[in-house]
């Protein structure tokens, strides 16, 4: 083992950090401190010279984007023959919040989240905030070791020991269900719009948006009108952290 490593592991100030790393993630990280980033919640976050807080945010929404460029090549190789709605589909139900905060927990992330429990709920915590670390983390590899690293990272160390793709194929998520429950318990007016297309798109094309309260909250778009409310409903779950 490298020397540095062996100093990460064994003699550094963050030793105890970078052990409990290695056990979950299974290499030793470089930049130690984009790591410990991932884990900080908004509610720790550190307020920096600039007057700007340091937190979790800006790499949950890098690996946000690292998350989906995998996964959706994953997919799209898995289903030569399968159209683009049932990819987007796929691809929603693996990195959902739901799916994700059950992936961040039962790896172990919950154990090492910063967070301030007098101002974060036991509700937050379980519907977003674990999801939310695990996205931040793939923005701390991606940025720590490179996006074919971090590929390979996800697809033995998550995709291959954690999701069953065919089992996933199988379940239906009723997603307009839950918004419209949620939005029943909690007294708040929910609507599915439709919008027109842009100048030059298909008439068939459907955009449809779930509007809450007035505001939209997620947008869905296919040529099957069904499918374009069911994407909006699933967006609008996963912003809503329902």
């Amino acid at each position: 083992m490298p020397i540095l490593k062996l100093y990460k592991l064994y003699l550094s100030p963050e030793k105890e950090f970078v052990k409990k790393l290695k056990n979950i993630l299974g290499f030793v990280p470089g930049n130690v401190t984009l790591y410990k980033m991932a884990f900080r919640h908004r509610s720790v976050a550190k307020v920096l010279k600039n007057g700007s807080r340091s937190s979790n945010e800006r790499l949950e929404f890098l690996g946000d984007a690292v998350l989906g460029s995998v996964i959706a090549e994953l997919l799209f190789k898995h289903y030569p023959y399968k159209e683009e709605g049932f990819l987007t589909e796929m691809r929603s139900k693996i990195v959902n919040r739901a799916n994700l905060n059950q992936l961040a927990k039962k790896i172990g992330f919950d154990k090492l989240i910063q967070f301030d429990q007098r101002s974060v709920s036991i509700q937050t915590k379980h519907n977003s905030m674990l999801g939310d670390a695990f996205e931040a983390i793939v923005g701390a590899i991606y940025m720590d070791k490179g996006y074919n690293f971090t590929k390979e990272f996800l697809l033995r160390r998550i995709v291959k020991p954690h999701i069953d793709i065919h089992t996933l194929e199988l379940t239906e998520t009723n997603f307009k269900s839950k918004l419209i429950e949620w939005c029943q318990r909690h007294g708040k007016d929910v609507m599915f719009e439709l919008a027109e297309n842009g100048e030059g798109e298909s008439a068939k094309l459907f955009t449809i948006s779930a509007v809450v309260e007035g505001e939209k909250v997620g947008t869905g778009r296919d040529y099957n009108k069904k499918n374009a409310e069911k994407l909006a409903a699933e967006k609008a779950c996963e912003v809503l952290s329902i």
